[in-house]
């Protein structure tokens, strides 16, 4: 069973669980992927779920890992809806790919630039964090554009504030995705960058949408 699977369970199990519904079909219609008895099994064994009968409970291990799930999850569609302005049904496409890759770091920090949101752009509750709990202020590593990067610096992707969506999707496809890590090569003419060990040439307009933590 890969990380991503448990996951796609866990979040499915944390909203049946807001509905305050434990039941196996209740799982199976809320999850985005074929709820198998393999998986099921996987997840007791673990100790990320208890079943009795037909009801499928999460443990408080599970009750764990799956906020940090919905955390992430959430926190992507805030981001996604408030800073590059996607509509609800695309920001909950893009953050259902960033809810399984955003570090713990990026993701308190994103939680921080946002202002703490209680609630994800459909209303549902965003499990508190770190850094909510204390109240911090400024965001750790500041966020600052890449082009104010100088050459040899390494960055990580913060987020990428764009209107055009076909942009979006080309730079993402590249792996310049929040959490990436990248290195500056070249400012001139054109920006030339690294990233998930491939090289990239950027024009400057496309640069000044890409916003980055400075790395150590």
């Amino acid at each position: 069973m890969k990380t991503r699977e448990i996951e796609e369970v866990l979040e499915a199990l944390w909203v049946c669980r807001e509905k305050n519904s434990h039941h196996l079909e209740a799982l199976k219609e809320c999850c985005d992927i074929p709820v198998e008895p393999r998986f099921l099994s996987k997840l007791q064994k673990d100790g990320l779920i208890t079943c009795d009968g037909e009801m499928v409970v999460l443990t408080q291990a599970g009750k764990d890992r799956a906020e940090h799930v919905i955390r992430r999850k959430r926190l992507a569609e805030r981001l996604l809806v408030d800073v590059l302005n996607m509509s609800l049904r695309q920001a909950e496409e893009e953050a259902c790919e960033f809810e399984h890759i955003l570090a713990p770091q990026v993701t308190e920090s994103i939680c921080t630039l946002l202002g703490h949101p209680r609630e994800c752009p459909h209303g549902r509750l965003i499990p508190e964090g770190k850094c909510c709990r204390e109240a911090r202020n400024v965001v750790d590593n500041v966020v600052i554009p890449l082009s104010q990067l100088e050459t040899g610096e390494t960055a990580k992707v913060a987020y990428i504030s764009t209107s055009s969506h076909p942009r979006l999707h080309k730079l993402t496809s590249f792996g310049l995705t929040p959490g990436a890590t990248l290195k500056v090569h070249q400012k001139s003419p054109s920006y030339v960058i690294s990233c998930a060990q491939t090289e990239l040439a950027l024009e400057k307009d496309v640069v000044r949408d890409i916003y980055v933590w400075r790395g150590p």
